[in-house]
């Protein structure tokens, strides 16, 4: 019993380890971008996120006001 559970272990081990260098060979054919892609990308990302803010933003008080001038 106790050698079974320490084959399965073993299995379970071996497997995780193919696993992981697989992995590995995997990411080093990835093309990874440089800092300034990367920075640019953020920038990027950040500007369109406060511009889309900034929009939701507008018409969130333009509503606002126009059901409590009219409606309520």
């Amino acid at each position: 019993m106790v050698f079974v559970f320490h084959s399965q272990i073993s299995v379970m081990l071996q497997r995780l380890i193919n696993y992981l260098k697989g992995t590995r060979v995997e990411l080093s054919y990835v093309n990874w971008p440089t800092k300034k892609q990367t920075r640019n990308y953020t920038l990027l990302v950040v500007g369109i996120s406060l511009l889309v803010a900034a929009f939701l933003g507008f018409f969130d008080r333009l509503f606002t006001f126009l059901l409590q001038t009219f409606i309520l």
